[in-house]
């Protein structure tokens, strides 16, 4: 159902002028000490706020704590990262997921250090420009590193602006109108700051599920809140019934206990990352094929259960399949064998280290 008020004025200048005034003053007091933020006071810096943003695409803060943490100690600025090998950025990311993120990370990175001479532009044009840097991403770094009214919205700050001018289209209709509303609360003054503070409560106070209105400094003027029935927004559209996918892993062993592995394509489902070969989930018809990985070992024996792990849009379920290698064969292209305490070294997404904790190793 569409509101035509909220459309056109959405709140008074009174209302607006309080309801900075209030979220700001509850910022401060209560703002989230994270590692990537610049303390009060004191300017954000661009590759801090870049590298988080990034990293928190789709993924929550607990997650991205300890890998923001390790990627600063090891590329403490964007020409370190830019200078790194690709296989040690895609290693450093393994487990976080949404692996064209780190791709995207290491290519922007090499386009900041030649396009940009190592500075990151603070124009949300060229923001945008930047591989893996979407509309919120560049707003975020605008507001939160440039101090430039931008505007960014994420699922916290689309869900506290939808709350408080009762937004009732749902989700995707809405953007524009969220967008809209949420430029017009932001203040010219500390935009980076009322961003982050919308993200803080959005997370602590104005949850999804049970928000803690009482503790809101804005309930004042929460329309949802005064329908009584803020839960219910934003109004989220039915979710899509979970796609399901069956395939099998080959799990092959020489007679010293070195396994097969390989390197996945570049592009695609877990692109850039290693595997033990598999066949049938993810439709990738790139070599070795399915039946070259079989005639390296005379009989594969199917072990009992599955490995199953859960992606954003389908559930994968594989049957592990084991087998010693035939003596004196080639193997085919892309493979190689590993050592057990190798596979430290590589970079293996979370379904290949189920798969190898399913198979007895840590």
């Amino acid at each position: 159902m569409s509101n035509p008020h909220v459309q056109t004025t959405p709140f008074s200048g009174s209302d607006i002028a309080g309801i900075r005034a209030a979220i700001l003053a509850w910022y401060d007091a209560n703002r989230r000490d994270l590692p990537w933020r610049a303390a009060p006071g004191q300017a954000a810096e661009p590759y801090r706020v870049w590298l988080s943003e990034i990293m928190l695409q789709q993924t929550t803060v607990p997650a991205v704590k300890g890998y923001f943490a390790r990627f600063l100690e090891r590329w403490p600025d964007v020409g370190a990262l830019a200078a790194a090998p690709i296989d040690d950025v895609m290693h450093a990311w393994a487990g976080l997921g949404y692996y064209a993120r780190a791709r995207n990370l290491h290519r922007c990175a090499q386009q900041i250090v030649h396009t940009h001479g190592g500075a990151f532009p603070d124009g949300l044009a060229e923001l945008r420009a930047l591989p893996g840097v979407g509309d919120y991403t560049a707003a975020a770094i605008a507001a939160i590193a440039f101090g430039q009214p931008a505007a960014p919205v994420d699922a916290n700050i689309e869900r506290v602006v939808s709350r408080l001018a009762a937004i009732t289209e749902p989700v995707s209709p809405a953007k524009t109108l969220v967008r809209k509303v949420a430029a017009t609360l932001e203040p010219r003054e500390r935009p980076g700051d009322w961003a982050q503070a919308l993200m803080d409560l959005g997370s602590s106070v104005c949850s999804a599920r049970a928000p803690k209105c009482l503790l809101c400094p804005a309930v004042q003027w929460c329309r949802a809140q005064a329908g009584g029935a803020p839960e219910a927004l934003p109004v989220k559209p039915p979710k899509a019934a979970r796609l399901k996918r069956t395939g099998v892993v080959y799990w092959l062993e020489r007679p010293d206990g070195a396994l097969l592995v390989r390197k996945r394509a570049a592009k695609g489902m877990l692109g850039g990352l290693w595997e033990f070969p598999s066949a049938g989930w993810d439709d990738r018809l790139a070599p070795p094929t399915a039946p070259e990985i079989e005639r390296l070992a005379v009989a594969w024996e199917r072990q009992p259960g599955a490995v199953t792990h859960a992606f954003t849009h389908f559930e994968v379920e594989l049957r592990v399949l084991t087998a010693k290698a035939r003596s004196g064969v080639n193997l085919p292209e892309g493979t190689q064998w590993s050592t057990r305490d190798g596979l430290i070294g590589l970079a293996l997404p979370t379904l290949m280290k189920k798969v190898a904790r399913a198979m007895g190793l840590p």
